[in-house]
């Protein structure tokens, strides 16, 4: 259950960093972006795994030009090919003899029918298994401890779209539906961070989930470009009222990544209304997000198609 929490927990709770390595998927702009900057700050070694390199230098070099003592490095990553999936685990691994944080923030949203270089649709296969075949290839560089932790970006939206339909996530028996397939996709993220949790030694590493609530990110506006009209309109309506900075939206995962007090299995969002906005708390997901037979049934399929499998984790996969 959700725990009591600061009112105002900020970025100038971090605890110190220096000596530990951290991985930020998407990191070149909105959320991620934010994460590395204030990871970076309290001095941790960052590395940006973002899918274009050029953007990455240019988020790096920014860091760096505010932060001149920061170590930043830039990985090349596409979550939407398995193939550099591997090729990024394999130079991490060929780079870091330990991986203390893995943030899984990247992600696309509301975007039309269209599928991964292996096939998959696109935002189930991007947000959740290019997520999953990452945080199985690098595992093992986690150390065992409460400190090191899988942090797994999931959204508000998980509560969207219904039922998930394990039989047909690349909707070829029924109409796509952008809104769905997205919320479909944030809700893997979190029965695949429950299932880990359960899977994980009792010393750590943690698994742990957070969702920015909502962050007026260059995301969030371009998403508004593969929208309806009236989710436009609606959009353009609430953004003053429910948006709030990206630096705000990542907080929560900020928190999920450094507070002492984190338990695996922790979801954290914004406090305020609807969880739209605020300093970040413990918070509930949706009633499927913490069904067993869906996250085990997720998992197996999640090995299947992508080929990996996690080591020590301690449960059968299916």
């Amino acid at each position: 259950m959700p725990r009591p929490a600061p009112a105002r927990w900020t970025a100038d709770r971090i605890p110190d960093q220096r000596g530990r390595t951290v991985v930020v998927t998407g990191a070149n702009t909105g959320i991620g972006f934010q994460t590395a900057t204030a990871l970076a700050r309290r001095g941790a070694c960052v590395i940006l795994a973002v899918r274009d390199p050029d953007r990455g230098k240019r988020a790096a070099a920014e860091i760096t030009s505010a932060l001149p003592a920061a170590e930043v490095r830039v990985l090349r990553l596409d979550l939407g090919s398995l193939a550099s999936v591997r090729d990024a685990a394999d130079e991490l691994r060929g780079s870091c003899s330990r991986i203390d944080l893995l943030i899984n923030n990247a992600g696309v949203m509301y975007t039309p029918h269209g599928t991964t270089t292996d096939g998959f649709e696109l935002q189930f296969g991007t947000n959740h298994l290019g997520h999953f075949a990452l945080t199985g290839l690098l595992l093992d560089l986690l150390p065992a401890s409460t400190g090191s932790r899988v942090v797994t970006l999931s959204s508000a939206g998980h509560r969207m779209g219904g039922p998930i339909d394990l039989a047909d996530l690349d909707w070829r028996t029924r109409p796509y539906n952008r809104t769905a397939a997205y919320g479909h996709s944030k809700l893997a993220n979190l029965l695949f961070t429950y299932e880990l949790q359960r899977r994980l030694p009792p010393g750590g590493p943690l698994a742990v989930a957070a969702h920015p609530g909502g962050a007026d990110t260059s995301g969030s506006k371009d998403a508004m470009t593969h929208a309806s009209a009236l989710t436009r309109t609606a959009f353009a309506a609430v953004r003053p009222l429910l948006l709030q900075s990206p630096a705000m939206g990542a907080l929560p995962v900020l928190r999920a990544a450094t507070d002492p007090g984190v338990r695996g299995g922790d979801f954290y969002g914004p406090r305020g209304f609807q969880q739209s906005r605020g300093y970040p708390k413990a918070v509930r997901s949706s009633g499927p997000s913490y069904d067993t037979s869906l996250q085990r049934r997720l998992w197996a399929m999640s090995e299947e198609l992508t080929g990996v499998s996690f080591p020590g984790t301690g449960l059968p996969s299916a």
